[in-house]
């Protein structure tokens, strides 16, 4: 793996994380009380992190040139692990949710991150 594309992994990988916590701002009053119903709220930033993540992963693979699959598996778990650690340090002190609460109603979505990134680098 070259440095351009360590570089283009880690910041894609910071992207995938910041585009849906930056959006979801946009549902909160100034209070912090979220205006629309949770399941609305989870459903929506979840499709916007599947949307950007998919465009990401397409401009994160425009710089590979072989071992796609090799490729897909690393940036999937790297992504994985940025969007969990950043979670971990921003939203999870925000929000005041425990960590159980935080891997059964968000973290486990992350596993999505390593499924696309697979299957993408499968059809590359």
């Amino acid at each position: 793996m070259t440095r351009k594309l360590i570089t283009k992994n880690i910041l894609l990988g910071f992207l995938s994380w910041l585009i849906p916590y930056a959006i979801s701002f946009l549902f909160f009053k100034p209070g912090g009380e979220l205006m629309v119903p949770y399941a609305t709220f989870k459903s929506t930033i979840m499709l916007v992190g599947v949307i950007s993540g998919c465009y990401l992963l397409y401009r994160y693979f425009k710089f590979v040139d072989a071992d796609f699959v090799t490729n897909a598996l690393i940036v999937g778990f790297s992504w994985f692990a940025i969007n969990i650690v950043l979670d971990i340090l921003f939203l999870l002190p925000f929000t005041k949710t425990t960590y159980s609460d935080y891997f059964t109603t968000i973290g486990i979505g992350y596993f999505a991150i390593p499924t696309i990134s697979i299957t993408l680098g499968y059809f590359f």
